[in-house]
């Protein structure tokens, strides 16, 4: 189950569970669009894997399995 990180390890704007501007790579490294467009070119910067959008947990399933609080800021990835 994704661990839906709260935050961008980029610039650290918050990003919902429900946020429709999340990327992630295949290791969950999360990123806000901004970033992923503007800065690190669609790549994350800790594995050079590929950015997707980060797909929304239904209300219900968010509720048995909350998203994460624990906030990540990614070195290789500050602007």
């Amino acid at each position: 189950m994704l661990e839906l990180r709260p935050n961008c390890e980029c610039c650290d704007k918050d990003l919902p569970p429900d946020s429709p501007d999340a990327r992630i790579c295949s290791f969950e490294c999360t990123f806000c669009v901004e970033c992923v467009e503007t800065t690190l070119n669609h790549r994350c910067p800790n594995c050079e894997g590929e950015l997707v959008r980060r797909p929304v947990r239904p209300a219900a399933a968010l509720a048995r399995h909350p998203a994460s609080t624990t906030r990540h800021l990614s070195a290789s990835a500050t602007r």
